[in-house]
């Protein structure tokens, strides 16, 4: 059971001051994070790609190759590489890149996005939403199966015989798919045998489990070893001394940040009561204190069947020190109780 740690490197307004960090701080304080993530036994670090004014890391493996060389053992991952509007030569060479400077412990999650600004970004059409994913995943993974690659596509110009360099340290490289729970994307990972990480922000995390087992029946039918398949869920949480603290001190920015997105979106305005129902037992908000996310996490575990699970913090922009904290308490007390639980769970199973 791998447990660790996700950002989209906010930079949002402070709820209650207003202030504003600097993209440039905010990219500072996310490579302390990653060390202390490191440092307290967590086992993945990843950060999501996003090209607007209030998000920082438009280049997650830049970021994460600042703190491979200050990190040993805590692997590396964006959360999610935008590849439908990215080239997957360079997406490859740059976590290929990383993958060398951090002796092996890089990985892509790659996604198609939920924003949408990079497409006009990078001359990409939106009509080709699905299309562009497709053709770019199969691009990807060819890039990783040989050094040599000859490939011919519709929206990028072809490859015929060229050497993609660096090669990474880890044969294949790791590509995870990531997924807000959509059963086409679910189902392409089963078939292809790629991991799948699962966006578990809203409703119920138990309603996920259908598609984890269609994910399965996917990959079974593919003639993939379901045993070795890994399933992550991405979801939004803090961790604090006591349940009420935790609970005060990530609501603030919560809603804010769900409110700015959700008024894009046409969502309704995001109260307390809904925050709160969120972190009932059967919600999909992780915040509490040590014991009860465990406890969550367990039930994630059990119920759904993921075997890695990162947390999102902060959602909005939150005091550096906050996230420090949760980060501590998420390896040095959460992170220990589940993995004893699960192996207790699994060698009585």
């Amino acid at each position: 059971m791998e447990i660790g740690i996700s950002t989209f490197v906010e930079t949002t307004p402070d709820p209650e001051t207003g202030k504003v960090k600097s993209h440039a701080e905010r990219l500072r304080e996310v490579v302390e994070e990653i060390v202390l993530a490191d440092r307290v036994g967590l086992d993945v670090f990843g950060v999501g790609e996003h090209h607007r004014a209030d998000y920082a890391a438009s280049s997650p493996a830049v970021l994460l190759a600042a703190a491979a060389s200050q990190t040993f053992n805590i692997r590396l991952t964006s959360a999610v590489t935008v590849l439908s509007s990215a080239d997957p030569v360079r997406v490859f060479q740059d976590f290929a890149t990383l993958d060398g400077i951090s002796n092996g412990r890089a990985e892509i999650m790659a996604g198609r996005g939920s924003f949408i600004e990079s497409f006009p970004l990078f001359g990409q059409d939106l009509s080709d939403y699905n299309e562009l994913f497709n053709e770019k995943l199969d691009l990807l993974l060819k890039l990783r199966e040989t050094e040599m690659v000859s490939w011919d596509g519709k929206h990028r110009p072809a490859i015929d015989g060229r050497g993609v360099y660096p090669r990474p340290v880890q044969d294949p490289l790791p590509v995870w798919i990531g997924s807000g729970g959509n059963p086409e994307s679910v189902v392409r990972a089963g078939k292809l045998g790629l991991p799948l990480v699962l966006a578990i922000i809203g409703g119920r995390p138990t309603q996920f489990a259908p598609l984890v087992q269609l994910y399965k029946r996917a990959a079974a039918a593919a003639g993939h070893d379901v045993t070795k398949l890994k399933i992550a869920s991405h979801s939004h949480g803090f961790v604090g001394e006591t349940t009420r603290a935790a609970a005060d001190a990530f609501f603030p920015s919560t809603q804010y940040a769900m409110n700015v997105i959700g008024k894009e979106r046409g969502w309704a305005p995001y109260n307390r009561d809904a925050y709160d129902d969120a972190r009932s037992l059967e919600g999909a908000l992780y915040v509490g204190d040590p014991d009860y996310v465990a406890k969550k996490i367990i039930k994630l575990r059990k119920e759904v069947g993921i075997t890695r699970f990162l947390l999102h913090v902060p959602v909005g922009s939150m005091p550096h020190d906050e996230v420090m904290s949760a980060i501590r308490l998420l390896g040095a007390e959460v992170a220990p109780q589940v993995r004893e639980a699960i192996a207790e769970w699994e060698t009585e199973s």
